[in-house]
């Protein structure tokens, strides 16, 4: 059975999973822990934590494996026009990955927003590649940075930057701060022509963060 979810702040449905645990890039390799921009990780916090917020997500772990997923999945769509991939969790199998492909393959008429950091793993890029073909659909790729660093690639991405006076000529600032956190009309998101979202960070733990990420920058400087 498909379980979509709908997050207050969209304008469309999506297909989430559990946060974390089907999230292996916002492991740092080196160190074991969580990258900046996902130790506040807002779907581990809030409502995300209720157990029917949980439940659809941990079935959607184990309903993607269907024979039948797929379409399943594209009749659900029939009448969506902006479908959002994971507000939590990522596509963190390459068989899951591949038949979201096919989903996305067979909805032309919906445009698909696919936020992802799979790209850190070489054997996810062929099928980021052949989605992001699709004039359907834009993957953007989630930079790990909390100080508006962003990913080196020709693909579209998106990165958290501290305050709005962080955003620099290049980045598009989503401002859903400003429209009680809801995209209303924009969907910038879902635009291949804009090349990089800043969101500006918000909420008292990506505030420490970000504190503590500028202190270590400083000790590192002045070491």
């Amino acid at each position: 059975m498909i379980k979509l979810s709908k997050a207050s702040k969209m304008p469309c449905r999506s297909w989430s999973l559990e946060a974390l645990v089907t999230c292996p890039a916002s492991i740092e390799p080196t160190t074991g822990e969580l990258v900046d921009a996902c130790k506040g990780c807002y779907a581990t916090t809030g409502n995300y934590r209720f157990p029917n917020v949980k439940a659809p997500r941990a079935h959607n772990k184990e309903d993607w494996k269907r024979s039948a997923w797929v379409a399943d999945m594209v009749a659900e769509l029939d009448n969506d026009r902006y479908f959002r991939w994971f507000d939590s969790g990522d596509m963190y199998d390459i068989r899951l990955a591949r038949k979201m492909l096919q989903v996305m393959e067979q909805t032309p008429h919906c445009n698909h927003w696919l936020p992802t950091r799979m790209h850190k793993f070489p054997k996810f890029n062929e099928v980021i590649n052949v989605m992001s073909s699709l004039s359907n659909v834009v993957v953007r790729l989630s930079s790990d940075s909390v100080l508006g660093d962003t990913i080196n690639t020709e693909l579209p991405t998106s990165t958290i930057i501290p305050t709005l006076d962080h955003a620099d000529s290049t980045m598009s600032v989503c401002y859903a701060y400003e429209r009680e956190g809801k995209c209303k009309m924009c969907r910038a998101c879902w635009s291949k022509d804009v090349k990089t979202i800043a969101y500006v960070a918000h909420g008292v733990s990506m505030a420490k963060i970000i504190r503590e990420k500028y202190v270590t920058i400083k000790l590192v400087e002045a070491a």
